[in-house]
């Protein structure tokens, strides 16, 4: 509804995702109010998460990254937008922002009603010696993305004088690029570069790719990388860089390592932008981002604040943090826009579901990892790995997914899942429909229960996601009492795979009974000792473990058999 008597003003700062599905959404809702949205970049809306893929040329033209440009915001939703301007202060007792337009530096005062502030992240740049040297890149706007792009075609000073020369002499040698950092962006560099023929080197501070993955999986990642070519050097940051007479540079680690370069892309991740919201007096979270409430009100209550440059609440943990994805940003949009014309809109909270695509697999997470469970102290949770086909096997095409569901001991309450596997859609449907399930906190009998669509190109008549509800409710049923790779203590390892299977992959002084002899064998196990039970993929263990129990062995399945254990070889195996 609009408001009556005097013209509403609200003034955006910032488009992309938060600010520009804002703008458009209080338009919607109120056609009187005037609305104006500063951007101090050349574009209002575009696609950031595209930026990998223009420079590699996947993504062919430049304008397919704009979502909406200034004339469509001015002609279908009659709002002011400004590109190159950039807000420089706030009054916000007088409730004025000061605006400044970045080409000739004139500033005005803009008088508001509400502000919303959507100014994003900045990328992390540290000062070390050489940062700025020519050929080191940063991947946050599209210019950003154009200047890479233009790198790339062009080369290097000793690459691009290659035509000059005649016979073998042309052969050029392979490019290669350094990326510093293993997050989204930075994995995502890895694969265009490749894709681009560049021999890559990734160089990341932690010991693990994709920092919200737990270890396991982020092994099977990084595994995955290197099948493709890809060097990695984990566990070692960046110390300084430095560039050669012929335009090549070199990337000095803090261990004393030296990689070569002709291109460096700098993938450190975004820290949110506050200089505005400090200036202005607004709190700070404990994260660094602008505290909000659940209406995206910052504690100046006409001024709201959305996207990368908050702190949100974790929808699982409670926990504040900080969560840099445009589907969250645009939905904070969205309930701002709410929150000012009087609706009730509120924000649950993120969970943090996102999916990457890695050299044509996926990996998707929602909710807490197990890594994060574990800093916080918790003791209520188990977790069940399970490896099912993303469709009927029978079907051709079928690939194994490696799925991790984390859930409460107490009341089944899903926490958490992690899933990967080469068939990218198989792992974002399973993905999402366990990111529904945390925010309607759902239990896993609710993922028993649930009802997907099934035809053999696409999944199973018994969906992984039942699957993983099937084996978690049997745990806390107590029908599959659950054992792990790091609990095994004095327990006896009973391997119930055939004896070829165990010259592929075995363990040292595992107990081989194949699981068709064991119940003419049950004579040879002890009855005073935990038995820990694993095959292949856990299939088989769980029928063992149920034979054993039944005649009073103290039996446990080991989650996810061997492909838990050596991990690094299912994006690529085959299932048992």
């Amino acid at each position: 509804m609009a408001f009556a008597g005097k013209r509403m003003k609200v003034i955006i700062v910032g488009g992309v995702a938060g600010g520009a599905s804002c703008a458009a959404r209080l338009r919607r809702l109120d056609e009187n109010a005037e609305i104006v949205m500063v951007e101090r970049g050349p574009y209002v809306s575009y696609a950031n998460c595209g930026l990998p893929y223009f420079t590699s040329g996947i993504i062919e033209r430049e304008s397919s990254l704009l979502v909406a440009n200034v004339e469509t915001f001015r002609s279908q939703f009659a709002i002011d937008v400004r590109t190159g301007c950039e807000a420089i202060d706030i009054d916000p007792a007088n409730k004025i922002v000061e605006l400044r337009d970045v080409e000739t530096g004139r500033v005005t005062a803009e008088p508001y009603d509400k502000l919303v502030l959507s100014p994003g992240g900045v990328s992390v740049r540290p000062p070390l010696p050489g940062i700025d040297l020519p050929g080191i890149f940063q991947v946050r706007t599209v210019p950003d993305a154009r200047a890479i792009r233009e790198w790339i075609e062009k080369g290097t000073l000793f690459l691009s004088g290659m035509h000059s020369y005649s016979g073998f002499q042309t052969a050029k040698p392979k490019a290669r690029a350094v990326v510093v950092g293993g997050g989204f962006i930075g994995i995502e560099m890895v694969e265009n570069l490749v894709h681009a023929g560049f021999d890559v080197t990734l160089v990341e501070m932690l010991d693990q790719v994709l920092a919200p993955l737990d270890p396991e999986n982020a092994r099977m990642i990084e595994a995955h990388m290197e099948r493709h070519g890809v060097h990695l050097a984990l566990g070692d940051g960046v110390a300084s860089f430095e560039r050669s007479i012929d335009g090549t540079l070199t990337v000095e680690t803090r261990t004393g390592k030296s990689f070569p370069a002709d291109i460096v892309i700098l993938a450190l991740g975004v820290r949110p932008d506050t200089a505005l919201a400090k200036k202005a007096g607004l709190e700070i979270g404990e994260r660094g981002g602008i505290r909000v409430d659940d209406q995206m009100r910052t504690s100046s209550v006409d001024i709201l604040a959305v996207g990368d440059a908050i702190e949100v609440k974790d929808y699982v943990t409670g926990e504040w943090t900080l969560v840099a994805l445009a589907g969250p940003a645009n939905r904070q949009g969205r309930i701002a826009a709410d929150v000012i014309v009087g609706r009730a809109s509120r924000f649950r909270g993120s969970q943090g579901t996102s999916i990457i695509g890695v050299f044509g697999g996926a990996a998707a997470w929602t909710g807490v990892s197990e890594k994060t469970l574990v800093r916080r102290g918790e003791t209520d949770y188990e977790k069940v790995y399970l490896y099912p086909n993303s469709h009927a096997g029978y079907y051709p095409g079928a690939k194994p997914i490696a799925l991790k569901v984390l859930f409460r001991k107490s009341n089944g309450r899903v926490l958490g899942a992690q899933a990967l596997s080469l068939d990218g859609p198989a792992v974002d449907k399973r993905i999402s429909v366990l990111a529904m399930a945390i925010q309607m906190e759902a239990t896993v009998y609710d993922l028993e229960e649930s009802e997907l669509c099934y035809a053999p190109q696409f999944g199973s008549a018994k969906d992984p996601v039942n699957f993983a509800g099937m084996i978690a409710a049997d745990v806390l049923n107590g029908d599959l009492p659950l054992s792990h790779w790091r609990s095994e203590d004095r327990a006896l390892l009973l391997d119930v795979r055939e004896p070829m299977e165990l010259a592929v992959e075995n363990v040292p002084d595992a107990v081989n009974i194949p699981l068709g002899e064991l119940r003419g064998r049950l004579g040879e196990l002890p009855r005073d000792r935990d038995i820990h039970v694993v095959c292949r993929s856990g299939q088989r263990a769980y029928y063992a473990t149920r034979l054993l129990l039944q005649h009073d062995f103290r039996a446990h399945n080991l989650s996810g058999g061997m492909l838990s254990r050596y991990q690094t070889g299912i994006l690529e195996g085959s299932m048992s």
